[in-house]
């Protein structure tokens, strides 16, 4: 005949402690997690990259709509690639952006790239100076007109390494627009 063992309560209690430990663990996380989501906006995608940020124009031509979708109406074609722009807003893959002179809408962000680029001092009524070295007593290598753009190499605060075609050198990096002032690249 067998006989059958009386575990007692306290082996059903013990069971159902480490039952109860793990419902709370669970439930910890799912709550953080949730609360992670709606910190962020509810967002499909972790996205890392600050705002506001700077990036240039990658197509040769791109829409730039009065909403983030296919489906708003496009209110400019931006048509220069390597053209700085600030992101200034996200929604999904949607970029909402301006250029120099304020003009804004949202652009897909596969039309843009990481590579930096700066429009110089388009505020400026004088030409400004490229010089060959960060240095207001260096030489000038160039008289550079308001708007033009240079491709940013390297900035350290004060001053950015530049290129422009054939030409290189250091510009004041508060005589550009698409570089923060202190902002180190």
């Amino acid at each position: 005949m067998k006989s059958t063992a009386n575990l007692g309560p306290n082996v059903l209690s013990k069971a159902g402690h480490h039952w109860s430990i793990s419902l709370a663990r669970f439930i910890l996380i799912a709550a953080s997690l949730a609360g992670s989501a709606t910190a962020t906006g509810l967002r499909s995608k972790a996205n890392l990259l600050v705002l506001p940020r700077f990036a240039t124009l990658r197509a040769s031509s791109a829409n730039l709509r009065v909403g983030p979708g296919m489906g708003y109406q496009v209110e400019w074609v931006l048509m220069r690639p390597g053209m700085p722009l600030e992101i200034y807003q996200q929604y999904d893959n949607w970029r909402r952006v301006r250029d120099w002179d304020g003009t804004s809408g949202w652009i897909h962000g596969a039309l843009l790239s990481g590579r930096r680029a700066a429009v110089v001092a388009p505020w400026a009524k004088d030409n400004v100076a490229l010089r060959d070295k960060p240095s207001t007593g260096s030489s000038v290598v160039a008289w550079l007109q308001p708007c033009v753009r240079v491709e940013l190499t390297r900035c350290d605060g004060q001053w950015c390494a530049v290129g422009l075609g054939p030409k290189s050198g250091f510009i004041r990096q508060t005589s550009m627009w698409g570089v923060y002032p202190g902002e180190v690249l």
